[in-house]
């Protein structure tokens, strides 16, 4: 799967809702109701990802997975349970995204002459300063 065309709706039948208690401040909301959204993705059986894919997420979040090797993203922002769910899917999209991206590889390059030159100039004008601030004794003794 692209990363760029990364969706939620393909990777359902390998994400299960999980919903509990919040914690926090909320009130009798919070005490009685279960609005804290945990999103487990198993992405090992998903099919839409490729087995390199697969192994990135695996190296790389390693800390979000869960016992059983399964994706895990929570969110009690909200006091709904829909709310808490929607940010969730979409902190999983976010979270896969930027683990699936491959940076560009670091081409090497060297420094200009010009670049060079302008350095030297201003070490060397930097040493000058330094010289001329030295004091030197008097001839006079």
């Amino acid at each position: 799967m692209r990363i760029d065309r990364l969706n939620i709706t393909p990777l359902q039948p390998w994400i299960e809702a999980r919903f509990a208690r919040s914690s926090g401040p909320g009130g009798q909301n919070v005490n009685k109701v279960s609005t804290r959204a945990t999103l487990l993705f198993d992405f090992q059986a998903c099919d839409s990802l490729t087995a390199a894919q697969k192994k990135l997420i695996q190296a790389r979040l390693t800390t979000r997975l869960s016992r059983d090797g399964r994706l895990r993203v929570v969110s009690q922002q909200t006091r709904t349970q829909a709310g808490n769910r929607a940010t969730a899917e979409v902190r999983l999209i976010e979270l896969l995204r930027e683990t699936l991206k491959v940076p560009k590889r670091r081409r090497p390059t060297r420094p200009t002459g010009a670049s060079r030159e302008r350095r030297l100039r201003a070490k060397r004008q930097r040493g000058e300063l330094k010289q001329s601030r030295r004091t030197r004794p008097s001839p006079d003794g």
